[in-house]
C-alpha cells in the first residue's frame, strides 16, 4: 500500500542560497522529515494560487509554523511586533476550512495552531511580553527554543498521545487566547497560557503550540499518519 500523503503548508519568503536570492517556497526539513518517519509522505503545499482542489490528492494537512497571524481576523489593530504574512493566511485559512469540512486529518504546529484558533472563532495574544511579563515562551529571540511544562486534560486524544504532563520546547511571541470553537486541553502551568486544542467532534483534528517537528520520533506525527491512512483506505477496503 501506498504511503499517506500529508501536506505541509509552507514559507513564501526571500531567501538566498547559491550566490543567488528569489521568492521561494520553503520550508524547514524538519516537518518533512518527520512525517517521512512517521510513515507518510511529505509535499509541500504553497500559498501561491490556493484552491482546495489540493486536498484531493491529500490524506492529511499540516499546518506549520512561521510568521504571526494578521490580527485583522480578529479584528484588532497590529501590535507593532507583528509579523505578517496575509497572503499566506488566507490560503491556510481556506485550506483549513476544507479540511475540516471533508474530516480530513489536520495537525497545526505552533502559528498552525493560533490559525486554527482564529479559524474557529477564537482570537490570539499578540505579544506575550505584554501579558506574561516575561520573554519565557520565546527565550533569545526568534529561531531559538526554551523549555517548559506542559499540562494535558485527561480523557483528551493529546493526554491519550502524549501522557498527563510533558516538557516542551517553545518559541513565540503570540499565544491563544480565546481558542472559539475548539477545546483547550493543554495549558502551561507557569501562566496557564493555553498550549495544546482539539476538534473533538473530528477524527483528527489537533493543533500544538510547541514543535513537535524537531523531536527525534513524535506520537502526534505518527497519530496523524495512522489517522491519514484510514483516509487513503477505510477501515474494510483492500487496495
Amino acid at each position: 500500500m501506498s504511503r499517506p500523503i500529508i501536506g505541509l503548508t509552507s514559507y513564501a519568503e526571500q531567501v538566498r542560497y547559491g550566490g543567488q536570492e528569489a521568492f521561494a517556497a520553503m520550508l524547514p526539513m524538519t516537518y518533512v522529515r518527520a512525517v517521512h518517519r512517521a510513515g507518510g509522505r511529505a509535499v509541500l503545499v504553497t500559498q501561491d494560487d490556493p484552491g482546495t482542489d489540493v486536498l484531493d490528492g491529500l490524506d492529511g494537512l499540516i499546518l506549520t509554523g512561521g510568521p504571526d497571524a494578521d490580527p485583522a481576523l480578529y479584528q484588532q489593530p497590529p501590535h507593532p511586533a507583528s509579523i505578517v504574512r496575509p497572503a499566506r493566511d488566507l490560503a491556510e485559512l481556506l485550506l483549513l476550512r476544507a479540511a475540516v469540512a471533508a474530516d480530513l486529518p489536520v495537525l497545526g504546529i505552533c502559528r498552525g495552531m493560533q490559525m486554527m484558533a482564529v479559524e474557529y472563532g477564537g482570537a490570539l495574544h499578540q505579544h506575550l511580553p505584554d501579558l506574561l511579563g516575561h520573554e519565557h515562551h520565546r527565550p533569545g529571540g526568534r529561531g531559538r527554543f526554551g523549555e517548559h511544562p506542559v499540562r494535558l486534560a485527561a480523557g483528551s486524544r493529546c493526554q491519550q498521545l502524549l501522557g498527563a504532563d510533558l516538557v516542551v520546547n517553545s518559541s513565540h511571541h503570540q499565544g491563544v487566547a480565546d481558542a472559539g470553537r475548539l477545546t483547550a486541553v493543554g495549558w502551561c502551568p507557569e501562566d496557564e497560557l493555553i498550549e495544546a486544542v482539539e476538534d473533538q467532534d473530528r477524527s483528527f483534528v489537533i493543533g500544538v503550540q510547541w514543535h513537535p517537528e524537531q523531536s527525534a520520533a513524535d506520537p502526534l506525527f505518527a497519530a496523524l499518519v495512522e489517522a491519514a491512512a484510514l483516509v487513503r483506505r477505510p477501515v474494510g477496503v483492500q487496495r
